[in-house]
């Protein structure tokens, strides 16, 4: 007897139905519709995303074989290539950001905090963005250079769990100073930043509203050195210094104090860092393993394009992009929420392919991650055989 649904039901069944639908009426996603709903909508577009699913061929197809399967996901019947476009390319994106935000809620409840490396309480934060490169004849609302698209995901990593707390899809032209100047950010917490973001008036901007920042300073950058700080011991940190920026528009937007650190590259010797900070309490090596541990955003990227369908769309308006783009985040929020559960220790690559090789295996999700390699339960008896078979099994035996 089957005490378990499969994999991929109890995944889809970690959502609240009730606020989902509260979120579908919020945004009008089904205003219009006609028998195809936005849940069976959002069940297709994960699948999409867990199962890896390079077309709407392979999501219709994978879901229709499913052979029975789909009633325990709350779907009447696998959709139609047709339907599925259609619904992809005219219900706003918007209910899936917001599902985005819901989900990003329960998961940062399961997070385990901080990593053990870093032992102050304020909150730490990563900014980025990454390019997802398109097909400008397929994707023309996507400008960015003459003959090339493209996009921007910019993303906000919080370091509690290293999940992502932020997201916005821009064209290839999108800013990155401008998502960073609407972000809504506590005062006492520290984002940390790559040359990119370089905007003096910025600097200012947090530094007034008590925000910390860590980025690097760039090379051409003018100013003078007001004050030397005391290095403690430690072979990795060259200087410490308070500056104050001199240039024509870095004096008047930015002409409060700041800390410059120097520090040694620890995988290369002769390669030194130059830090920017308005930090003046932490030691100039906890600054540097701030910044280290930015990387950790550069291994989101990677992961969500290595792993989930952000690099090849199933839809080519903008409207099915935004929406595969925020399947992929909450897919993602669900695999990093697996991974606090589990007792074994998963990498997330491994996490990926093992449950999408097991979507529809019916076991219990929880005791799956910590013993994945056990053998399955029967999932009918002997005497519930299809009758062909068991005629054909009898003939064979005579």
């Amino acid at each position: 007897m089957v005490r378990h649904a499969s994999l991929f039901s109890q995944l889809v069944g970690l959502f609240n139905r009730q606020r989902f639908y509260e979120l579908v009426h919020r945004h009008g996603s089904e205003r219009y519709a006609k028998g195809f709903s936005s849940w069976d909508q959002f069940v297709a577009m994960l699948f999409c995303q867990i199962a890896q699913a390079k077309s709407l061929r392979e999501i219709s197809g994978g879901l229709a074989s499913t052979l029975g399967k789909l009633r325990h996901l709350g779907v009447k019947a696998a959709p139609n290539k047709s339907t599925l476009s259609y619904a992809n390319a005219h219900r706003p994106w918007k209910l899936y950001e917001a599902l985005f935000y819901e989900t990003l809620d329960w998961c940062q409840k399961a997070s385990p905090g901080k990593s053990k490396k870093l032992r102050f309480k304020n909150k730490l934060l990563s900014l980025d963005s990454s390019t997802i490169s398109l097909c400008l004849s397929l994707f023309p609302w996507a400008k960015f250079r003459r003959i090339k698209g493209a996009i921007k995901l910019h993303l906000l990593l919080d370091h509690d769990g290293y999940l992502p707390s932020f997201a916005h899809i821009t064209d290839g032209k999108g800013s990155e100073v401008a998502v960073a100047r609407g972000l809504c950010l506590s005062p006492g917490s520290i984002i940390v930043i790559d040359r990119g973001f370089n905007d003096y008036g910025l600097f200012a901007d947090w530094t007034r509203n008590k925000v910390y920042f860590v980025t690097r300073l760039k090379e051409k950058a003018q100013f003078d050195v007001i004050g030397q700080r005391p290095v403690l011991a430690s072979k990795h940190v060259l200087g410490d210094e308070t500056i104050r920026f001199t240039g024509p528009k870095a004096g008047k937007r930015c002409p409060l104090p700041l800390r410059r650190i120097v520090v040694q590259d620890p995988k290369d010797d002769t390669r030194t860092i130059t830090l920017l900070t308005n930090h003046f309490e932490f030691a100039a090596s906890t600054i540097g393993a701030i910044y280290k541990d930015r990387w950790q955003i550069e291994l989101f990227f990677k992961a969500i394009k290595q792993n989930l369908r952000v690099k090849t769309f199933v839809g080519t308006s903008e409207n099915a992009l935004q929406i595969q783009i925020w399947t992929a985040l909450i897919a993602m929020l669900l695999i990093k929420f697996m991974q606090f559960k589990a007792a074994l220790a998963w990498s997330l690559s491994n996490l990926v392919a093992f449950l999408r090789w097991n979507l529809f295996t019916y076991r219990c999700l929880w005791e799956w991650l910590d013993r994945p390699q056990d053998t399955p339960p029967q999932e009918a008896a002997p005497s519930q055989m299809p009758l062909p078979l068991l005629a054909f099994g009898q003939q064979m035996l005579s």
